[in-house]
């Protein structure tokens, strides 16, 4: 049976990297079995080019048509002005929703040749292997009602409302313990629960669902705590579960303990494991066509559509192990410390290609 694998470019580097992880899937077609077929579409700033909206219609129709989707990145300071409801990042927002994708899964490993790149010491990092499970459809991005009203006084307040159903979080829960039983078996549910009734059920819906998980050791952390813990002491973590808005900023502050953001895959996935795979990083327009990009973690993130949409796990271990190979020859690309030589975006993905 053929895969059909959806490839939305976007805006910024997301051509030049997205590129590169065509490149992958084309090698692995052509030379290693995989049966796929693949098609490409506008998304973000691209979207509201071709048809006036971030996700445009024809768009949304192919991926929801699609086993998988491999997006790059959206946005750009083109688009600024545009009124919010059309700005490139409402496209991927709006995708995530359409898709049903509540869970966002992001692996924070540390490669051992990039030890020295990390914006901590070695011995902070080194051996670093976590993942953290964001809910992503739910939470105070979502949450009604939202707005700028004007007060009595004339002043103006803006509002947003975090608000979780037992069944949101209690879906996300699940997809987080299941993580876990294929892991270390350890799992950290964040909150704020000191102050924030949502994070109250949260804590209450996440201790129900670890009675049927009784093989798993499960913790929690506020969110401020878990902040820092994971500057001061990254390792102690294998699995983190928590909400939109703390996963967001979790994510990206875990990122930086790898030694680059440009080498932190994601996967979004719904309930049957279709996802949308995307690089942690964003658009870089300040780098946008200049062959600088990194493309690794839209690599890896092929790798994640092969194993966790396709069960492909052997094709996506082939792949992971060709990064590697490429760092242990010294490849880097301008936003990684060390190695022997610099690379651009097309260099890189030829490299990785030739190591498949």
């Amino acid at each position: 049976m053929s895969h059909r694998i959806l490839l939305l470019p976007g805006d910024g580097i997301g051509p030049e990297i997205v590129a590169q992880g065509r490149r992958v899937l084309e090698a692995l077609r052509d030379n290693h079995g995989l049966d796929c077929e693949l098609d490409t579409a506008p998304i973000g700033g691209a979207g509201y080019d071709a048809a006036g909206q971030p996700l445009p219609e024809e768009t949304l129709a192919k991926a929801q048509a699609a086993d998988a989707v491999l997006l790059g990145a959206v946005g750009g300071p083109r688009y600024d002005e545009l009124p919010r409801e059309v700005r490139p990042e409402r496209g991927l927002l709006a995708i995530r929703a359409e898709l049903g994708l509540f869970g966002n899964l992001r692996p924070a490993m540390l490669y051992p040749q990039l030890a020295d790149a990390s914006a901590l010491r070695p011995e902070v990092v080194a051996g670093l292997d976590l993942l953290i499970v964001r809910e992503l459809t739910g939470g105070i991005y979502f949450g009604e009602p939202r707005g700028v009203r004007e007060l009595p006084s004339g002043e103006r307040q803006g509002y947003d409302t975090e608000v979780y159903s037992e069944s949101e979080i209690e879906r996300i829960a699940r997809l987080a313990f299941a993580a876990a039983e294929r892991r270390q078996g350890r799992l950290c549910s964040v909150d704020k629960a000191n102050v924030l009734e949502s994070s109250g059920l949260w804590r209450e819906v996440v201790e129900r669902v670890a009675a049927d998980y009784p093989q798993i050791e499960l913790s929690h952390m506020y969110v401020d705590n878990a902040a820092m813990q994971l500057v001061r002491a990254p390792k102690q973590f294998d699995v983190i579960v928590t909400g939109n808005m703390f996963g967001d900023i979790l994510s990206d502050c875990a990122a930086q303990l790898t030694g680059s953001i440009g080498m932190l895959p994601s996967a979004s996935l719904d309930e049957r494991g279709k996802g949308l795979y995307e690089p942690v990083h964003g658009s870089a327009p300040d780098i946008a066509g200049q062959d600088k990009a990194n493309p690794l973690a839209t690599i890896l993130s092929v790798a994640m559509l092969l194993r966790y949409s396709l069960g492909k796990s052997e094709h996506a271990e082939r792949v992971e192990r060709a990064v590697g190979q490429v760092l242990e020859e010294g490849l880097r690309t301008a936003d990684l410390q060390g190695g022997s030589r610099v690379v651009g975006t097309v260099e890189m993905g030829e490299a990785v290609v030739g190591r498949l």
